[in-house]
Order: C-alpha cells, then sequence, then structure tokens
C-alpha cells in the first residue's frame, strides 16, 4: 500500500452505456451503483460522453453525462462529479456554462469538468460543426464558460460566440476545476486522431487542473511518452508540472482466474459488447487492463512509477459483484 505523495487515487467511471432495450430498472439500478460508490475508497464518480454510438472505438452508447451526473448528485453526498471527458465542441457554450453551475451548486461543489474535443464525425454532423473546428471551438468556448462562471456582465467577441454583459446564475463560489482529455491514439485505425499528443491538446494542459490519458487506441507505453512530453511543455512554458494532476482512464473486467488464456476468454466477449466487434483482441488488448489481476497490477504499477497520480477505472458491466472485485483486487492494494 502507498502512502503519501506517493500513493495512488482511484476515481470510477461509472457503466452508463445506453444499449437498445435499456429498461427503466436497469436505469434505477445504476443510481443504487452510484450510491454504492460513495461508500467505497474512490474520489469520484466520472461519466463517459458521447452523442451517438461512436463506432470507431465503441459498440454502444452512453446516457448524456450531466443528466446522469445530476442523478448521481441526488444520492451520494461524499464523491465528487466529473466528465471523463465531456465533447465539449458540441455544446453551446452559453447554455453548458448554465448547466455547469447548476450542477456544481446543486452538488456542493462536486462537479469536474473533463473536456476532450472529440472525433466522431457523425456526431459532428448531427450538430451541424465542421469536425476540422473541433480544437479552436473548444478552445473559444473553454474560454468563454471560464468567464461566465467567475464573471458578471461578460461581454466576448469570439471567432464562433459572442455576448454582450451576459451573466449566469448561479454564481458559485469555486468553479469546478478543468482537467483535459487527449493524447496519442495507436490502436484505433478508423479514427482521425494521430499517433502523438497534439499541440492543440499541450496548450490546454498548460491552462488546466489535470490531464486525462486516452485508454482507446492507447497502450501503457504511449501514456507514459505522452507524459514526458506534457512535462516537457509545462516546463518550458514556466510551470511546475507538480501542479498538474496526471490522470489515465481505463476499462476493465476482473476476474481471478489465474491462467491468462482463461482470463482473456471470460473477458472478451464483455469487451466486444461495449467495443463493438470490429475491434480485434489484439488492438483489446494492447488498449485496456486485460488478464489475470496480477497482469492488472503490473500494468499500473507501471505507469504508477511513470508518474501516474490519479486512475479512472471503467467496468464494462454494472453488477455490483464486478465492482467489489475491482475494489478487492485492484484499488485496495494499490492504496
Amino acid at each position: 500500500m502507498a502512502s503519501g505523495q506517493d500513493r495512488l487515487r482511484f476515481g470510477l467511471r461509472i457503466p452508463s452505456y445506453a444499449p437498445p432495450g435499456l429498461s427503466y430498472q436497469d436505469s434505477r439500478e445504476l443510481i443504487d451503483y452510484c450510491r454504492r460508490i460513495d461508500d467505497l475508497p474512490y474520489e469520484d464518480i466520472w461519466v463517459i460522453d458521447h452523442l451517438l454510438v461512436s463506432k470507431g472505438v465503441y459498440g454502444v452508447s452512453w446516457l448524456d453525462s450531466l443528466a446522469t451526473l445530476s442523478a448521481a448528485a441526488a444520492v451520494t453526498e461524499r464523491v465528487g462529479l466529473g466528465t471523463a471527458a465531456l465533447v465539449l465542441p458540441l455544446r453551446h457554450p452559453v447554455t453548458l456554462a448554465k448547466e455547469i453551475a447548476s450542477l456544481h451548486q446543486l452538488s456542493g461543489g462536486r462537479f469536474r469538468f473533463g473536456v476532450a474535443v472529440g472525433w466522431d464525425p457523425d456526431e459532428f454532423a448531427a450538430v451541424g460543426v465542421p469536425l476540422k473546428q473541433r480544437g479552436t471551438r473548444t478552445d473559444e468556448a473553454l474560454e468563454l464558460i471560464r468567464l461566465l462562471l467567475t464573471e458578471e456582465a461578460v461581454t466576448f467577441k469570439g471567432r464562433y460566440w459572442q455576448t454582450e454583459e451576459l451573466t449566469i446564475y448561479p454564481r458559485v463560489p469555486d468553479p469546478p476545476p478543468v482537467w483535459i482529455a487527449g493524447g496519442t491514439l495507436t490502436h484505433a485505425p478508423d479514427t482521425p486522431d494521430k499517433p502523438f499528443i497534439a499541440s492543440g491538446v499541450l496548450a490546454r494542459i498548460l491552462k488546466a487542473e489535470g490531464w486525462m490519458a486516452r485508454s482507446s487506441g492507447s497502450d501503457p507505453g504511449d501514456v507514459a511518452n505522452d507524459w514526458r512530453v506534457v512535462q516537457d511543455h509545462l516546463t518550458s512554458a514556466g510551470r511546475d508540472p507538480a501542479t498538474l494532476t496526471f490522470a489515465a482512464t481505463q476499462f476493465l473486467h476482473v476476474t481471478e482466474e489465474a491462467d491468462r488464456e482463461r482470463a482473456h476468454s471470460l473477458q472478451m466477449p464483455h469487451f466486444l459488447e461495449i467495443m463493438g466487434a470490429h475491434r480485434t483482441t489484439e488492438d483489446l488488448q494492447a488498449s485496456y487492463l486485460t488478464g489475470t489481476i496480477d497482469d492488472m497490477l503490473t500494468t499500473i504499477q507501471s505507469l504508477h512509477e511513470a508518474g501516474l497520480q490519479y486512475l479512472i477505472l471503467t467496468p464494462l458491466v454494472k453488477d455490483p459483484d464486478q465492482l467489489d472485485l475491482i475494489t478487492r483486487h485492484i484499488v485496495e492494494p494499490l492504496r
């Protein structure tokens, strides 16, 4: 067990999947699941945000992220509530600022604003936003949202949005921290992202409280290398890397099977259900936590030794027994 500054911290990205045939009872069970997390050793509840089934990486869709966090806020008191990560350029920043301020207020200041630029052409086409504008729209929206959450009578003249003496209430005393998601992509060829961390992502990280390395399409070596690039970028810009939280997200399904091949055989059906049958077994095993418990612990420990401070785990199923296995075999030994 680690201690002090070396302790690895954990969040849980809840399985808020929205497959065809999702029942009201399924959703009620998800709320009960969130209530259970409040008593477990996780700092925050996180949610994935996608408007559609993002077929380049996944095979499912998700419940709306902010609506889900609002429901989670009502049944929890301790844990933070974050987006990991919200696809910002698909939203109007004024409307989003109002939603964020309301959720942060209703939850007692527990919202964490995780942001991504997105990549799915179908999602951008659905809301009439050009995919090529995703980075510039994200930067402008972040700037405007920060102003609306902290200032009165905001006048803003941007490329995409303009406001004149606009004030958003409620005004919270402590605006939510911003965590930027992004990084190298090497195992998802159906997306437009690149096998390196983009300069735009580095610029956003410089202004943020945290960075979330990606799991879908990246392997642990990618994440460790990206962290070195991030540290160099912050240092060259005059910021101490120690002031940034280095986080990562990961999907997993824990089995107590000690044989690696047997463990993979038990895990892969769950991965294929969530990630889609277009992903190969080799791709999935390279991108996510798979294999035996020892295999998973070794992978996580290697990332921790590379500097990882906070790991957001994402169960593939909503089964409470799986949550118990993750907590007992992965989280407790590494805390």
